[in-house]
């Protein structure tokens, strides 16, 4: 690129690297690999060979690892052993390659750990879970820093991992640290504790002092104003800036605004950001329920998870058109929206009605059916094949089955894995809303194995000693 180049200008004389052997390595690393033109005993020369190694580790994990041998390896520092063991073996973690394990379990021989950053451990500790290899999983976890071991993921799975080992008073301590968060892993760390999914009590309402206080912010209003005048995208910059440092009783204030104005996103995240006192009857908030509960019903799908996916893909605002092009509560993209059109044999189909909350609803109700009887009902794989499509969401299954909460957990993509995890929260909450008292783990299930892995499984089983 032409920043690399750029830098290239500063390095000493002698010490950079030909341009020409850059290009040919950063675009056929393979190719540079199969016949290193490179000196390892020169510096620029080895960083070089780890750029090639680096490059094929991000799509073939195992072709990388066979570049970087014992033999190889010699020839380098051991902090490098070690850096590019990493990022072979977190590449192959994010494609659930059990391989990845050995290779962490190798970095670690060779006091390698600290060469992992907080990305790479948590990849090590995914991919412990995906084998029930609590103790690697226990591990990870301590070698990270503060801010990732503070997490209310981490601390979960440290508890369980703890309570896998017999260690049930050290385990019950990490569920007590986040059992009253309002969140995926809070929900979980509770039902470790024996406590049913419940909804906090909610705050008072707004006095009128507060109230008026709220109407009468100069930056609330400026953002009203926007929002008349459909320029949503400055309406919701200007809201934000106004919010900030609120108190939960401010907070509860304008989101009550916001939901008499029917701007129902900043209604839910206001309502949603409350650290003591809570309204879950806005942050939960479900316009157009009568008409999603019916198009649920038809498709014989769970109010509570339609509402969920809603919920975290439009914020219930049925106008709401993403960056590539989905539309309207259930964010349908046209290609999709089309299909299922066909499908259901949807003879008025227009994609200019698709942001109607009817047609959105009764189109998105009817593929998330179709992705629910393809992946085995599963909620869980459901809402990860509705962020990055079925064929993704199929492949992230295991040759044995997985817990629903690990197989939510060990998603590659950060923003699929937080997705789900975000949808299966507010299914929780939506059903407490409606009555019902599934626990999340019940929602959660057990997702099944690959069809036609039983088998390998087996065999795998029957070779260990």
């Amino acid at each position: 690129s032409a920043l690399a180049r750029r830098v290239l200008a500063f390095l000493p004389n002698g010490e950079a690297p030909d341009e020409k052997l850059l290009d040919s390595v950063w675009n056929s690393p393979v190719k540079f690999l199969e016949r290193p033109v490179t000196d390892l005993t020169r510096r620029s020369h080895r960083e070089v060979y780890i750029l090639a190694v680096s490059r094929v580790a991000r799509t073939d994990p195992q072709l990388a690892a066979s570049y970087w041998d014992v033999k190889t390896r010699e020839r380098f520092p051991e902090e490098d052993r070690a850096y590019v063991l990493g990022l072979i073996a977190t590449s192959a973690a994010r494609k659930h390659m059990p391989e990845a394990m050995h290779w962490f379990i190798e970095i670690g021989a060779m006091k390698g750990e600290a060469q992992l950053n907080d990305e790479q451990l948590a990849w090590r500790a995914r991919i412990a879970l995906r084998q029930g290899n609590w103790d690697e999983v226990r591990d990870a976890i301590a070698t990270m820093s503060a801010a990732p071991r503070g997490d209310s993921t981490w601390i979960y799975w440290l508890g369980r991992a703890y309570k896998a080992r017999g260690g049930e008073a050290a385990a019950k301590s990490q569920f007590e640290r986040i059992a009253g968060e309002h969140s995926f892993y809070g929900l979980l760390a509770a039902e470790e504790l024996g406590l049913p999914p419940e909804l906090p009590d909610d705050a008072p309402g707004p006095s009128a002092g507060e109230m008026a206080a709220a109407q009468d912010n100069p930056g609330l209003r400026r953002a009203l104003a926007l929002y008349r005048l459909e320029m949503r995208s400055e309406g919701m910059r200007e809201w934000l800036w106004a919010i900030r440092g609120m108190d939960d009783r401010a907070l509860l204030a304008a989101a009550e605004v916001a939901r008499k104005h029917e701007i129902w996103d900043r209604a839910i995240n206001t309502a949603d950001r409350t650290v003591k006192q809570h309204n879950f009857s806005v942050r939960y908030l479900a316009p157009y329920r009568e008409v999603l509960a019916g198009a649920a019903r038809a498709q014989a799908v769970d109010e509570p998870l339609v509402l969920g996916v809603v919920r975290q893909e439009s914020r219930f605002m049925y106008f709401a058109r993403s960056t590539v092009g989905a539309s309207g509560l259930m964010q349908l993209m046209p290609a999709t929206a089309a299909w299922v059109a066909r499908k259901m044999g949807m003879t008025d189909y227009a994609w200019s009605r698709v942001h109607q909350p009817e047609v959105n609803a009764r189109l998105g109700t009817f593929y998330l059916r179709q992705v629910l009887s393809e992946l085995g009902g599963l909620p869980v794989v459901a809402a990860a094949a509705y962020n990055a499509g079925p064929g993704r969401a199929r492949r992230w299954r295991d040759v044995r089955p997985l817990e629903g909460a690990i197989y939510a957990e060990s998603i590659p993509f950060n923003e699929t894995r937080d997705y789900a995890k975000k949808v299966m929260a507010n299914s929780i909450y939506y059903a407490a809303l409606l009555g019902e008292t599934r626990s999340l783990k019940q929602r959660l299930g057990l997702v099944g194995a690959k069809p036609g892995s039983e088998d390998v499984a087996a065999r795998k089983a029957d070779r260990t000693p």
